[in-house]
This record gives structure tokens, C-alpha cells and sequence, in this order.
């Protein structure tokens, strides 16, 4: 069996599709699936209409002999993957991590509904929306099988009006480089020597960044000290640096920009608490790294968190947008070290659920089932 992968970006570019697909190149051949890999980053050097044309261009080619094309998204890949598809005779399997419209809309067309709302109604949106989420609904509906990370997307997915029996789950995986110094040796090296919160992520609404800083007054006030370190880029981050300073936080709240990863994860294992105050989350690696670097976790009940975290047991689950509930967690952790160790640890034994091994003998798996049944045609 040969399979294309329909990919946005691959390395040297960084991201995680550019992770997965690698991973899938790499190790799929291992469980009896040749792979060939088509980027759409190859062409984001050209014009905007000629880089989709080069590109539907590149995945026609190279699915002539292929038995499946694997898009790895709903729409900048997955509309020519399925266009393709359809010219060649192949089957489309999808992967759909998130709603692009959604996330589009919200960023930068007005969108305001959480996506669970929007999954259902879109249509009092911009035309722009609309025609995302009519071509995401489109390709989902003309491929053969789609794969999501969480039952939560599954469900998203749904909604669109999409037969859930061709929609599997496969977590995703991950594969945790070793960090050899110790919290306190880290910390040294960084010069903290007040207890830290982290937190991860692109620097967009739904991301929770500005409600997390809104906590800071008050944790500060009960753990003096405190300092809130978050790491990442975005369009949001001048407006995050203005409400820091109007709330007077000066160096409580630090911004380091994007880091490279082994820095990063220094930097989670060194906190005291790691908070991911997110809207949405279709499924976190961040929080399964966390898991696995031993510190502990605050997390939103949304989306696939709660198919990860147990409240009370992994780490602490507060409602979204309810600033008060995750004040009162991040200031019950740092006063309550020892129960703090006890979720951590419980969480470091929950993510060997989450391998990248896992992961893909269950791709491989679900690809070889579907490329036979539709063998058979």
C-alpha cells in the first residue's frame, strides 16, 4: 500500500502538521505503508492564486500511484487533495484538527460564538466565513474517511452534518525528548526564584491569554512573588502587554515570544503550575507534554481537555471564561505544593495512554481498513 500525504507545511518548516507528517514518513513504511509527501509550503513563496494552482498541480502528480491520498487539513490542502482525488479515481481520507473557518472568523472576521454554537450556525457571518466553512463541509463530506484527534472534534465534525460512522478517533501521540536537569537546577539557570506560572500558545482570543493575566492582582496579592511567564506569538500580544501594564503587573508578567522547543519544555518543567486557559481545544499536545514533564496542570473543561483531564485526579478543570474559579485554583496549587506534586505525578503515569506508537498503529490500521473496503468497490 502507497499513500500521499496532502500536507500545509513540512520540515524544515515547524509546526505541528510538519511534525506529524514527518512522523508519518518516517514510520509508516515500518507497518507496510510507503509514503510520498506533497507540501503546500513548498509554494508559499508565489502568489496567492498561483501557489493553490501549483500545488493541486504537485498533489495530481504525485497521487497517480497511490492508493490514498491523507489531506491533513479541510481546506488550503484538503480542497485540491479532494479535487484530485475525484480526477484520479482515489480515495480522500481527511484529518481535521480544528474548524479553519471558525478559527478564520474569529480571528479575522468578526465571529464571536464559541464553536461548539458556530459548528451548528455560521450563517450570520461574512461571506468570507460562509465560504470557508462551505468549502471545509464540502471536502469532509466528498472523502472516504476523516480522523480526528478527539471525540470532541468528532462531534464538531457531526454537526457539520457529516455520517458519524465515517469519522474515526486516533489521540494523537507524541514523543518526549528528555530533559536531564532537574526543576530546581533549571530554575537556578533562569534565575526564578519565586514561584512561576506558564503558560503556552499562539496569542489569539480564544487562547484565554488576557482572563489569565486578569488573575494576576490577586494572585500576587496571596503569593507574593508569583510571576506568570507566557510563552508564544500571535496577534494579540501588544494588546495583552497593554492590559498587563494597566493592571500594573510590570515584570509579574513576563512575554518570551515563540522558543525553540527544548527551551520551552524547560521552561513547563521548571513552573510550578502550567495553565491552559483556552475557549477551545480540539486536542492538546501541550497539555500531554506537560503531563509528561511532571508539572502540574490547570486546564479549561472544553473541548478534547476533558478526555485528558480529570478534575481532581490529573490536575484541575475550571469553566471557561470564569476568571474567579481559575484564580482561586492557580492560588490553591501554589499554597497547596504536596497536592499539587500528587496531580502531577498521577498525570505523568495517564499519558503513557499517549504515544506516538500508539498513534500510529492506529492510523496504520485505520488507513489499511479503509483502503481495503473500498478496494472492493
Amino acid at each position: 500500500m502507497k499513500i500521499l500525504v496532502a500536507t500545509g507545511i513540512y520540515p524544515p518548516q515547524i509546526g505541528g502538521p510538519a511534525t506529524y507528517s514527518k512522523l508519518l514518513y518516517d514510520e509508516l513504511p515500518k507497518r507496510g505503508i510507503d509514503v510520498e509527501v506533497a507540501s503546500f509550503g513548498d509554494f508559499l513563496g508565489k502568489p496567492k492564486i498561483v501557489r493553490h494552482f501549483l500545488y493541486f498541480r504537485e498533489v495530481l502528480r504525485k497521487a497517480a500511484d497511490v492508493d490514498l491520498i491523507y489531506a491533513q487539513d479541510p481546506v488550503s490542502v484538503g480542497l485540491p487533495a479532494l479535487v484530485a482525488a475525484q480526477i484520479l479515481g482515489k480515495k480522500l481520507v481527511l484529518k481535521v484538527v480544528g474548524d479553519y473557518a471558525w478559527e478564520q472568523g474569529t480571528q479575522r472576521f468578526g465571529v464571536t460564538d464559541r464553536l461548539d454554537d458556530f459548528a451548528r450556525n455560521h450563517s450570520q457571518y461574512r461571506w468570507q466565513v460562509r465560504l470557508l466553512k462551505r468549502v471545509e463541509m464540502y471536502v469532509a463530506s466528498g472523502a472516504a474517511h476523516i480522523i480526528t484527534p478527539s471525540k470532541y472534534l468528532k462531534s464538531i465534525i457531526v454537526d457539520w452534518g457529516i455520517d458519524p460512522r465515517k469519522i474515526s478517533v486516533v489521540y494523537n501521540g507524541f514523543r518526549m525528548r528528555h530533559i536531564h536537569e532537574t526543576p530546581s537546577a533549571i530554575r537556578r539557570s533562569l534565575d526564578w526564584n519565586s514561584p512561576i506560572i506558564v503558560s503556552v500558545g499562539r496569542l489569539v482570543p480564544w487562547k484565554g491569554m488576557k482572563e489569565l493575566i486578569e488573575c494576576m492582582p490577586a494572585v500576587v496579592a496571596s503569593v507574593p512573588g508569583t510571576r506568570l511567564v507566557i510563552i508564544g506569538e500571535g496577534p494579540e500580544r501588544q494588546a495583552l502587554e497593554r492590559r498587563r501594564n494597566e493592571l500594573g503587573l510590570g515584570a509579574s508578567v513576563l512575554f518570551t515570544g515563540r522558543l525553540d522547543q527544548e527551551t520551552l519544555f524547560k521552561y513547563v518543567k521548571a513552573a510550578d503550575v502550567f495553565v491552559l486557559n483556552t475557549s477551545y481545544e480540539g486536542f492538546s499536545h501541550q497539555i500531554i507534554e506537560t503531563m509528561a514533564l511532571g508539572t502540574t496542570i490547570i486546564t479549561t473543561a472544553v473541548g478534547g481537555n476533558i478526555e485528558i483531564i480529570r478534575n481532581g485526579d490529573n490536575g484541575v478543570l475550571v469553566a471557561p471564561g470564569a476568571v474567579q474559579s481559575l484564580t482561586e485554583a492557580i492560588i490553591g496549587l501554589l499554597q497547596e505544593p504536596e497536592r499539587a506534586e500528587n496531580l502531577a505525578k498521577q498525570a505523568k503515569k495517564d499519558v503513557a495512554l499517549f504515544t506516538d506508537e500508539i498513534m500510529l498503529d492506529k492510523v496504520a490500521a485505520e488507513l489499511g481498513y479503509i483502503h481495503a473496503a473500498h478496494s472492493h468497490e
